[in-house]
């Protein structure tokens, strides 16, 4: 990672000035220069885990609000101090909530939203406004603004270059300041709001924030799994345009099942599948939630009734039956998977099998594993009869960032329809 720098020290202004001075900014301080016409990005960046391990003196600072190798490491670390499970995130917030409880006071430069990350910083925005909220909820306003540019190694020039604004303070603070946006956002630019945090905090202010026509990213794997499914679904019906980083992180998944079944002698086993089963790490299951509805979609099964267990059994799972096209049932179940060695985003996908038999023969398993994970859980019982298929399925081991990149490199200025089909049978299928 290799942040790019502001060309200059962040100027704090007051929050009503930060418009006019916007406006004079490039023909004042660069005059041959124009802002580059792309986009606006507006991120909610809390880094709660962060700022928690730099006040108990787990790292030193500054706090820099990016995935970064350093604060993942201590994240694992305070796993095992906190006596948490193991499979626990290291950047989730049973950590930020635990550490909470620890005594610990030292300070540290907070420069969230005064670097940018370079995989951001290469698409160009024009625009970048952070809010960045304090542990300390008191804390009052403060409102930065400053040039940035790419660095030229990185083959930045001024034409590319672009301004960030960062409101730092209490939530209670950061909400009073919300009426500073509006005009720092172009009408002829379109606006992204990504919400790089746990979806069910602060409601009221993602509400604010995310108002249409401004385009929404957010990351159903970060809060509890039932809001996450509820509001991914409920801002899709919207008509809201609506990205969910999680669902990018499945693509992979996608890409190897429909490469299983590609070849002709296999498609027709599509029709008889009579058995899903989906292993997940940890105890969030919205992922593969998502990935058991699009099966579902693209078969055209129908849902007929689903269940959870009861965890103080030990049995976290949820179940659902399902109805293909032909009447026949299709049994689903989403498992949780302690790992020992859980990756940044909870409940990632760890294996998959699906079972098809057809009336005259052939049946056949395929079962789907992560790098992370084996196959052997899955390979348990009477497989000897039936063709049996295992694919590694590729993943990318990206910080969110990168995932942010990836989403804003391809436009999506709508919903993906696929996302648009699976989220509402993801949220029932929890229900």
């Amino acid at each position: 990672m290799s942040p790019q720098l502001t060309l200059q020290t962040p100027l704090e202004l007051p929050p009503s000035e930060v418009p006019n001075y916007l406006n004079q900014l490039w023909s004042r301080d660069q005059a041959n220069s124009i802002g580059a016409h792309t986009f606006c990005l507006l991120i909610w960046q809390p880094a709660w885990v962060e700022q928690q391990l730099v006040r108990t003196g787990r790292i030193e600072g500054p706090i820099m609000g990016v995935q970064r190798d350093e604060v993942e490491e201590a994240g694992r670390k305070a796993v095992l101090e906190l006596d948490l499970p193991l499979s626990t995130p290291p950047l989730g917030s049973s950590v930020s909530n635990s550490l909470a409880k620890v005594d610990g006071s030292k300070t540290s430069d907070d420069l969230r939203g005064q670097h940018v990350d370079e995989a951001l910083s290469t698409l160009r925005p024009r625009r970048l406004i952070t809010l960045a909220p304090s542990l300390d909820s008191s804390r009052p306003l403060e409102t930065l603004v400053a040039a940035y540019c790419p660095l030229p190694e990185e083959g930045g020039g001024t034409v590319a270059c672009g301004d960030v604004v960062v409101l730092r303070g209490g939530t209670e603070a950061l909400q009073e300041g919300l009426n500073t946006l509006q005009p720092l956002l172009p009408d002829d630019l379109p606006s992204w709001v990504w919400w790089n945090g746990p979806l069910d905090e602060s409601p009221e202010l993602l509400e604010k924030l995310s108002i249409a026509p401004r385009r929404l990213i957010l990351d159903s794997a970060l809060g509890n799994p039932s809001y996450c499914l509820n509001l991914l679904a409920t801002r899709l019906a919207s008509g809201q345009a609506v990205n969910d980083l999680n669902w990018l992180r499945l693509g992979s998944w996608h890409q190897t099942l429909a490469m299983v079944f590609d070849p002709p002698h296999r498609r027709d086993a599509l029709s008889h599948v009579v058995q899903l089963d989906i292993d997940v790490e940890g105890d969030h299951p919205v992922q593969g939630l998502l990935l058991a509805s699009w099966i579902a979609d693209r078969l055209g099964w129908t849902l007929k009734e689903t269940h959870g267990h009861d965890a103080k059994t030990g049995d976290s799972s949820i179940s659902a039956m399902f109805q293909r096209p032909d009447g026949t049932e299709v049994p689903l179940r989403v498992s949780p998977v302690p790992m020992g060695q859980p990756s940044i985003h909870p409940g990632q996908i760890v294996g998959l099998r699906m079972i098809s038999k057809p009336e005259h023969g052939g049946a056949m398993c395929v079962i789907l594993c992560a790098e992370s994970g084996g196959c052997m859980r899955l390979e348990a019982g009477g497989m000897a009869s039936m063709e049996l298929v295992e694919e590694v399925v590729p993943l990318l081991h990206t910080h969110v960032e990168a995932d942010m990149a990836r989403l804003l490199e391809g436009g999506h200025d709508s919903s993906n329809p696929l996302l648009a089909a699976a989220a509402p049978l993801a949220a029932k299928l929890l229900t």
